[in-house]
Protein backbone atom coordinates (compact mmCIF):
# COMPACT_ATOMS: atom_id res chain seq x y z
CA UNK A 1 0.00 0.00 0.00
CA UNK A 2 1.29 3.77 -1.19
CA UNK A 3 2.11 5.79 2.09
CA UNK A 4 -0.20 8.72 2.12
CA UNK A 5 1.55 12.41 1.10
CA UNK A 6 1.69 15.10 3.05
CA UNK A 7 2.99 18.50 1.69
CA UNK A 8 4.51 21.65 3.64
CA UNK A 9 5.05 24.80 2.71
CA UNK A 10 7.94 26.43 4.65
CA UNK A 11 8.98 23.73 6.63
CA UNK A 12 12.98 24.65 6.90
CA UNK A 13 12.78 25.72 10.08
CA UNK A 14 9.95 26.66 13.17
CA UNK A 15 6.32 24.99 12.99
CA UNK A 16 6.67 23.89 8.99
CA UNK A 17 9.81 21.70 10.37
CA UNK A 18 8.31 20.47 13.15
CA UNK A 19 5.30 18.88 11.12
CA UNK A 20 7.19 18.08 8.72
CA UNK A 21 9.33 15.92 11.41
CA UNK A 22 5.68 14.74 13.07
CA UNK A 23 4.04 13.45 9.62
CA UNK A 24 7.46 12.03 8.68
CA UNK A 25 7.63 9.88 12.16
CA UNK A 26 4.07 9.03 11.83
CA UNK A 27 4.95 7.35 8.16
CA UNK A 28 3.90 10.11 5.56
CA UNK A 29 5.78 10.49 2.60
CA UNK A 30 6.27 14.34 2.30
CA UNK A 31 6.37 17.14 -0.91
CA UNK A 32 8.23 20.18 1.09
CA UNK A 33 8.14 23.51 -0.51
CA UNK A 34 10.04 26.36 0.12
CA UNK A 35 12.87 28.88 -1.03
CA UNK A 36 16.10 27.69 0.78
CA UNK A 37 17.18 24.53 -1.99
CA UNK A 38 20.12 23.86 0.64
CA UNK A 39 18.08 23.91 3.83
CA UNK A 40 15.71 21.78 1.73
CA UNK A 41 17.88 19.33 0.62
CA UNK A 42 19.42 19.33 3.87
CA UNK A 43 16.04 18.24 5.64
CA UNK A 44 15.13 15.77 3.39
CA UNK A 45 18.08 13.95 3.47
CA UNK A 46 18.13 14.03 7.07
CA UNK A 47 14.19 12.50 7.04
CA UNK A 48 14.76 9.80 4.40
CA UNK A 49 17.82 8.36 6.91
CA UNK A 50 15.46 8.38 9.98
CA UNK A 51 12.41 7.95 9.06
CA UNK A 52 12.93 5.82 5.99
CA UNK A 53 9.85 7.74 4.05
CA UNK A 54 10.10 9.48 0.79
CA UNK A 55 10.92 12.99 0.38
CA UNK A 56 10.30 15.07 -2.50
CA UNK A 57 11.57 18.84 -2.25
CA UNK A 58 9.81 21.33 -3.97
CA UNK A 59 11.44 24.91 -4.05
CA UNK A 60 9.26 27.54 -4.55
CA UNK A 61 8.54 31.47 -3.86
CA UNK A 62 5.12 31.44 -2.50
CA UNK A 63 5.08 35.51 -3.34
CA UNK A 64 5.60 34.63 -7.24
CA UNK A 65 2.46 33.72 -9.24
CA UNK A 66 4.63 31.10 -11.58
CA UNK A 67 5.82 29.07 -8.77
CA UNK A 68 2.34 28.83 -6.85
CA UNK A 69 1.06 27.47 -9.82
CA UNK A 70 4.10 24.75 -9.70
CA UNK A 71 3.14 23.43 -6.03
CA UNK A 72 -0.87 23.77 -7.03
CA UNK A 73 0.12 21.66 -10.18
CA UNK A 74 1.46 19.27 -7.72
CA UNK A 75 -1.48 18.74 -5.35
CA UNK A 76 -3.68 18.13 -8.02
CA UNK A 77 -1.76 14.79 -8.63
CA UNK A 78 -3.12 14.21 -4.91
CA UNK A 79 -1.79 14.55 -1.39
CA UNK A 80 -3.66 13.24 1.44
CA UNK A 81 -2.26 16.35 3.69
CA UNK A 82 -1.68 20.19 3.38
CA UNK A 83 -0.03 22.25 6.02
CA UNK A 84 0.08 26.03 4.52
CA UNK A 85 2.32 26.94 6.68
CA UNK A 86 4.69 29.49 4.92
CA UNK A 87 3.96 33.14 6.02
CA UNK A 88 6.05 36.23 6.83
CA UNK A 89 5.36 39.61 8.98
CA UNK A 90 7.05 42.87 8.12
CA UNK A 91 8.05 45.09 10.63
CA UNK A 92 8.07 49.16 10.44
CA UNK A 93 4.99 51.13 9.89
CA UNK A 94 2.05 50.34 7.22
CA UNK A 95 2.86 54.28 5.80
CA UNK A 96 6.72 53.69 5.89
CA UNK A 97 6.94 49.89 4.51
CA UNK A 98 7.66 49.44 0.97
CA UNK A 99 4.26 48.51 -0.54
CA UNK A 100 6.03 45.61 -2.99
CA UNK A 101 6.94 43.91 0.64
CA UNK A 102 3.76 44.34 1.63
CA UNK A 103 2.15 42.76 -1.04
CA UNK A 104 4.52 39.64 -0.92
CA UNK A 105 3.04 39.35 2.45
CA UNK A 106 -0.34 38.95 0.97
CA UNK A 107 0.37 36.58 -1.33
CA UNK A 108 2.33 34.45 0.83
CA UNK A 109 -0.10 34.51 3.58
CA UNK A 110 -3.39 34.80 1.87
CA UNK A 111 -3.06 34.34 -1.49
CA UNK A 112 -1.10 30.97 -1.67
CA UNK A 113 -3.45 29.41 1.14
CA UNK A 114 -6.02 29.85 -1.41
CA UNK A 115 -4.69 28.72 -4.36
CA UNK A 116 -3.12 26.19 -2.55
CA UNK A 117 -6.33 24.70 -0.58
CA UNK A 118 -8.47 25.53 -4.17
CA UNK A 119 -5.51 23.01 -6.00
CA UNK A 120 -5.53 20.28 -2.93
CA UNK A 121 -9.25 19.75 -2.43
CA UNK A 122 -10.72 17.91 -5.68
CA UNK A 123 -8.14 14.69 -5.22
CA UNK A 124 -9.14 14.91 -1.09
CA UNK A 125 -13.28 14.47 -2.03
CA UNK A 126 -12.68 11.75 -4.30
CA UNK A 127 -11.24 10.07 -1.51
CA UNK A 128 -13.00 11.01 0.74
CA UNK A 129 -10.78 11.55 3.33
CA UNK A 130 -7.76 14.85 3.46
CA UNK A 131 -6.55 17.39 5.81
CA UNK A 132 -6.42 20.93 5.12
CA UNK A 133 -4.22 22.69 8.39
CA UNK A 134 -4.03 26.68 7.29
CA UNK A 135 -1.53 27.95 10.27
CA UNK A 136 -3.31 31.11 11.03
CA UNK A 137 -2.20 33.45 14.36
CA UNK A 138 -3.91 34.52 17.89
CA UNK A 139 -2.72 37.72 15.90
CA UNK A 140 -5.89 37.29 13.40
CA UNK A 141 -8.22 36.66 16.59
CA UNK A 142 -6.90 39.77 18.84
CA UNK A 143 -7.14 43.71 17.27
CA UNK A 144 -4.48 46.08 17.67
CA UNK A 145 -1.06 44.47 17.24
CA UNK A 146 -0.43 45.51 13.62
CA UNK A 147 -2.66 46.16 10.55
CA UNK A 148 -1.57 44.09 7.45
CA UNK A 149 -0.26 40.75 8.99
CA UNK A 150 -3.35 40.95 11.77
CA UNK A 151 -5.25 41.25 9.04
CA UNK A 152 -4.14 38.26 6.71
CA UNK A 153 -4.20 35.78 9.55
CA UNK A 154 -8.05 37.05 10.00
CA UNK A 155 -8.47 35.90 6.55
CA UNK A 156 -7.22 32.72 7.04
CA UNK A 157 -9.09 31.89 10.07
CA UNK A 158 -12.07 33.01 8.45
CA UNK A 159 -11.40 31.60 5.07
CA UNK A 160 -10.87 28.11 7.00
CA UNK A 161 -14.48 28.23 9.48
CA UNK A 162 -16.36 28.91 5.95
CA UNK A 163 -14.85 26.34 4.08
CA UNK A 164 -15.11 23.58 7.11
CA UNK A 165 -18.66 24.65 7.44
CA UNK A 166 -19.08 23.62 3.38
CA UNK A 167 -17.36 20.64 3.66
CA UNK A 168 -18.77 18.89 6.65
CA UNK A 169 -20.01 14.97 6.07
CA UNK A 170 -17.45 14.79 3.35
CA UNK A 171 -14.47 13.56 4.96
CA UNK A 172 -12.12 16.15 4.48
CA UNK A 173 -11.19 18.86 7.06
CA UNK A 174 -9.95 21.97 7.38
CA UNK A 175 -8.34 23.83 10.33
CA UNK A 176 -7.14 27.05 11.39
CA UNK A 177 -3.86 26.86 13.69
CA UNK A 178 -3.36 30.10 15.76
CA UNK A 179 -0.45 29.89 18.06
CA UNK A 180 1.04 32.59 20.08
CA UNK A 181 4.59 33.42 20.06
CA UNK A 182 6.52 30.60 19.52
CA UNK A 183 10.32 30.35 19.90
CA UNK A 184 11.31 29.60 16.07
CA UNK A 185 13.14 32.01 13.29
CA UNK A 186 9.94 34.14 12.11
CA UNK A 187 9.93 37.75 14.49
CA UNK A 188 13.82 37.61 13.74
CA UNK A 189 13.35 37.08 10.03
CA UNK A 190 10.66 39.76 10.22
CA UNK A 191 13.05 42.01 11.86
CA UNK A 192 10.85 42.50 14.67
CA UNK A 193 12.49 43.28 18.14
CA UNK A 194 10.77 40.81 20.53
CA UNK A 195 13.21 41.94 23.92
CA UNK A 196 10.74 42.12 27.01
CA UNK A 197 8.41 39.53 25.72
CA UNK A 198 6.97 38.02 29.00
CA UNK A 199 9.02 34.73 29.45
CA UNK A 200 4.88 33.02 30.10
CA UNK A 201 3.79 33.63 26.84
CA UNK A 202 6.63 31.58 24.77
CA UNK A 203 5.83 28.38 23.26
CA UNK A 204 8.02 25.23 22.14
CA UNK A 205 7.75 23.97 18.53
CA UNK A 206 7.23 20.50 19.61
CA UNK A 207 4.08 21.00 22.26
CA UNK A 208 2.72 23.60 19.43
CA UNK A 209 2.49 20.45 16.87
CA UNK A 210 1.32 17.75 19.28
CA UNK A 211 -1.24 19.92 20.25
CA UNK A 212 -2.43 20.94 17.44
CA UNK A 213 -2.62 17.23 15.68
CA UNK A 214 -4.24 15.81 18.38
CA UNK A 215 -7.02 18.43 18.07
CA UNK A 216 -6.95 17.63 14.25
CA UNK A 217 -8.16 14.41 15.22
CA UNK A 218 -10.86 16.00 17.45
CA UNK A 219 -12.53 17.74 14.75
CA UNK A 220 -11.54 21.45 15.91
CA UNK A 221 -11.53 23.73 13.57
CA UNK A 222 -9.79 26.81 15.51
CA UNK A 223 -7.05 25.19 17.35
CA UNK A 224 -5.25 27.76 19.84
CA UNK A 225 -2.50 26.12 21.60
CA UNK A 226 -1.14 27.15 25.03
CA UNK A 227 -3.62 27.62 28.10
CA UNK A 228 -2.47 31.48 27.88
CA UNK A 229 -3.74 32.21 24.45
CA UNK A 230 -6.98 30.30 24.97
CA UNK A 231 -7.28 32.32 28.23
CA UNK A 232 -6.13 35.62 26.07
CA UNK A 233 -9.09 35.01 23.02
CA UNK A 234 -11.29 33.94 25.34
CA UNK A 235 -11.21 37.13 27.54
CA UNK A 236 -10.71 39.02 24.27
CA UNK A 237 -14.17 37.73 23.03
CA UNK A 238 -16.01 38.69 26.48
CA UNK A 239 -14.60 42.65 26.82
CA UNK A 240 -15.42 45.21 23.95
CA UNK A 241 -12.34 45.27 21.11
CA UNK A 242 -11.59 49.44 21.78
CA UNK A 243 -10.49 47.58 25.18
CA UNK A 244 -8.63 44.76 23.70
CA UNK A 245 -6.41 46.81 20.71
CA UNK A 246 -5.47 49.06 24.13
CA UNK A 247 -4.46 45.99 25.68
CA UNK A 248 -2.78 44.39 22.90
CA UNK A 249 -0.77 47.49 21.96
CA UNK A 250 0.47 47.67 25.58
CA UNK A 251 1.41 44.00 25.66
CA UNK A 252 2.49 42.87 22.01
CA UNK A 253 3.82 46.28 20.46
CA UNK A 254 1.58 47.31 18.18
CA UNK A 255 2.90 50.08 16.60
CA UNK A 256 6.08 49.51 14.41
CA UNK A 257 4.37 46.36 12.81
CA UNK A 258 2.63 46.40 9.24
Amino acid sequence: MPRPVALITGPTSGLGEGFARRYAADGYDLVLVARDVERLERLAAELRAGSGVEVEVLPADLAEAADRGKVAGRLRAGVRVLVNNAGIATAGEFWETDFDRLQAQLDINVTAVMQLTHAALPSMLAAGAGTVLNVASVAGLLPGRGSTYSASKAWVVSFSEGLSNGLDGTGVGVHALCPGFVHTEFHQRAGIDMAGTSSLLWLEVDDVVRETLADVAKGKVVIIPGLQYKALTTGGRLVPRSVVRALNKVAAKGRGRS
